[in-house]
Formats: structure tokens, sequence, C-alpha cells
């Protein structure tokens, strides 16, 4: 196994919110960490009521599935994440698509018909598209 191509790899990413989330102390919380995206964090929560109800809330559950860490808060579920200001919600999009987008040009792509979604092949799925 090369080290030094393993040493490169990177499966989190550090990050701090414009605003930070704002704890029922009052506790203002910016730095935390994100890890990369498993198939399970897009698949699995396409099962959850809520977002068989909304098709939004997926984005929040995956956000709160990626999102190791904020702050000092034991745990970021979706509670914490619905309760992000719109500019700290908005950055951490961007952060997942940046960290999981596929920008690379060799990068593995689903031919047009295969795509079951009905969007053309051509680039990533962007979070919360279906």
């Amino acid at each position: 196994m090369d080290r030094s191509a393993s040493a490169a790899f990177r499966t989190e990413a550090s990050f701090e919110l414009p605003l930070g989330y704002v704890d029922e102390s009052g506790v203002r919380h910016r730095r935390g960490v994100m890890r990369l995206a498993t198939a399970a964090d897009e698949i699995l929560p396409m099962r959850d009521p809520r977002v068989q109800a909304n098709p939004a809330y997926l984005s929040i559950i995956i956000l709160s599935r990626v999102v190791m860490k904020l702050g000092s808060l034991p745990d970021v579920d979706t509670q914490v994440v619905e309760r992000l200001f719109t500019q700290d919600f908005e950055y951490l999009r961007r952060l997942y698509e940046q960290l999981n987008g596929a920008d690379e040009p060799d990068a593995l792509e689903a031919p047009a018909p295969a795509r079951a979604n009905g969007h053309a092949a051509g680039g990533p799925l962007m979070l919360g598209e279906a």
C-alpha cells in the first residue's frame, strides 16, 4: 500500500460556519467537521417518511449524517440542522457538494439513458436532487 497516496486522501474536512449554530443555552458553535458521504448516506434517507412527505427534507437528513462535529455539541442531528441559520445551512450544502461532487474529468458518470431520475448525464447529482 502506498502510504503517501493514502495520506493525501482526505475523508473529513474542517469548516467554520459564517454565523454559527446557537444552542438552547445561547452558546454559539461555528467550527465543525464534515466527512465524505457514503452511498448509504444518500440512499437510506429516501425511506424516511419526512423525505417522502417533503423531498426537500433530504438535505437536512444527509447533512445530519455527514456533519460529525459542531462546536462542543455532543451530536449533530436533524433538529440541529433544522435550527441552523439559512446562511449556515447553505454553506454546509455547498461544502457537501465540494467534498462529494465528481469534479475530476475522468469521474464516472451514468450514461444518459441509465439515469433513473430523468436528469441528463454530465455531472454529479446535487444534494437533495432525485
